[in-house]
C-alpha cells in the first residue's frame, strides 16, 4: 500500500472507529505493570492504539507481538505504539511474560469495562471486548488513520509502518 505524503486512510467496519482528522479522545489507562498511561503526555509524537480483543488468544498474540518486534523502527518514526484490550491488569502481565512482551505497554480497559474502547467507538457490544483495529494518532493527536480488521486477520505491520514512514 502507497500512501502519498498526507494522503492517509479510513477503513471502517459500519461505523466504527474514529474517522481521519478527528481529534483523539484522551484517555488514563493502566498498563500491565500498573503504570498509568496518559494519551495527553504523548503529544509531540504519533501515537499507534492497537485494539485486540482479549488477551490469550494467537492472533491478539501475533498482533502484539508484531508491535513488540517492531519498537526499534517505532522509535525511529517517532511513534509510542500500545496494545489495548478489556482484560485486567494481571491477566496483562502474565499474558505479557507468557508471550515475551517486555517493551510494549499493554493497557486495561477493565473497569469500567471497555470505556475507553466505547469512546473510541470499537466496542462489540454481543461479545464484551473490542473490535481488532488499529487507530494512528499524528504528533497533533489528530487520527491519520483508522482499520478494522476481521476478529481472526493479524493487521499488515507493513501498512501501519507505511503510514509512519508517510509524516
Amino acid at each position: 500500500m502507497n500512501l502519498p505524503l498526507k494522503t492517509q486512510v479510513t477503513i471502517m467496519n459500519g461505523r466504527k472507529g474514529l474517522k481521519v482528522g478527528e481529534s483523539a479522545k484522551d484517555f488514563t489507562l493502566k498498563d500491565q505493570n500498573g503504570e498509568e498511561f496518559h494519551l495527553s503526555d504523548h503529544k509531540g509524537k504519533n501515537v499507534l492504539l492497537s485494539f485486540h480483543p482479549l488477551a490469550g488468544t494467537s492472533v491478539c498474540a501475533k498482533q502484539m507481538k508484531a508491535l513488540e518486534d517492531h519498537q526499534e523502527k517505532f522509535d525511529e518514526l517517532n511513534t509510542v505504539a500500545v496494545g489495548i484490550s478489556v482484560d485486567s491488569v494481571p491477566a496483562k502481565k502474565l499474558w505479557a511474560k507468557d508471550i515475551g512482551i517486555e517493551k510494549l505497554r499493554l493497557l486495561s480497559d477493565f473497569w469500567p469495562h471497555g470505556k475507553v474502547i466505547k469512546k473510541y467507538n470499537l466496542f462489540r457490544k454481543e461479545d464484551g471486548f473490542s473490535e481488532r483495529a488499529n487507530i494512528i494518532l499524528d504528533e497533533d493527536q489528530k487520527v491519520i488513520f483508522s482499520k478494522v480488521y476481521p476478529i481472526g486477520e493479524v493487521p499488515d505491520m507493513e501498512e501501519l509502518l507505511e503510514v509512519l514512514e508517510a509524516q
